[in-house]
């Protein structure tokens, strides 16, 4: 462990993290058919990219956390 205390927001920024790189890969293996003339996948291979938005969007929200973390803190050495 790296002794350090991990912040409020800290596990909400790794999902995120995770879910926008299935959400990418996903969307490389959607794309991918396009170009290279094969048959395109099916829709629900299409909305699993949409996690690339929805991981941005908890990953930001952790980021918030974080930040009004620190300002609680922040507010409580004065």
């Amino acid at each position: 462990m790296s002794g350090t205390p991990s912040s409020a927001g800290d596990r909400l920024v790794r999902i995120g993290a995770i879910v926008f790189l299935v959400g990418a890969l996903a969307t490389v293996a959607t794309m991918a058919p396009l170009f290279l003339g094969a048959d395109p996948l099916p829709a629900p291979a299409y909305f699993v990219c949409m996690l690339m938005g929805a991981g941005f969007v908890i990953a930001g929200a952790g980021v918030l956390r974080s930040m009004a973390a620190g300002r609680r803190q922040a507010r409580s050495a004065r």
